[in-house]
């Protein structure tokens, strides 16, 4: 199996910036597409931002211009830069990765735990 750990989330105020951060680590062989979604209270899980094993990246229209998505494939970690914040960004963040792991090569797709970003008026 592969563990996907995420840091970065908490309470800022409009305006501000946060990064998140999501490590997986097992028997992982490469790791194809990453990316960020978030479930606001009452609404459905959305697709934040994505990233493709070579790098193309897509975003939501809501944060285009604001949030930044990366990968650093040596550490098997997807990073989310989050700049000029607003309360409607307010929500859990969860990482998805879709990842070939164990001995006997096998594909898998895996969540993160989630980490809470508030974001105050």
């Amino acid at each position: 199996q592969v563990q996907l750990v995420e840091s970065g989330g908490g309470l800022v105020q409009a305006g501000g910036s946060l990064r998140l951060s999501c490590a997986a680590s097992g028997i992982i062989v490469s790791i194809n597409d990453m990316g960020w979604y978030r479930q606001a209270p009452g609404k459905q899980r959305e697709l934040v931002a994505g990233i493709t094993s070579g790098d193309r990246t897509n975003y939501a229209d809501s944060v285009k211009g604001r949030f930044t998505i990366s990968r650093d494939n040596a550490k098997n970690t997807v990073y989310l830069q989050m700049n000029s914040l607003k309360p409607e960004d307010t929500a859990v963040y969860y990482c998805k990765l879709e990842t070939i792991f164990d001995y006997v090569p096998t594909i898998g797709r895996f969540w993160g735990q989630g980490t809470q970003v508030t974001v105050s008026s």
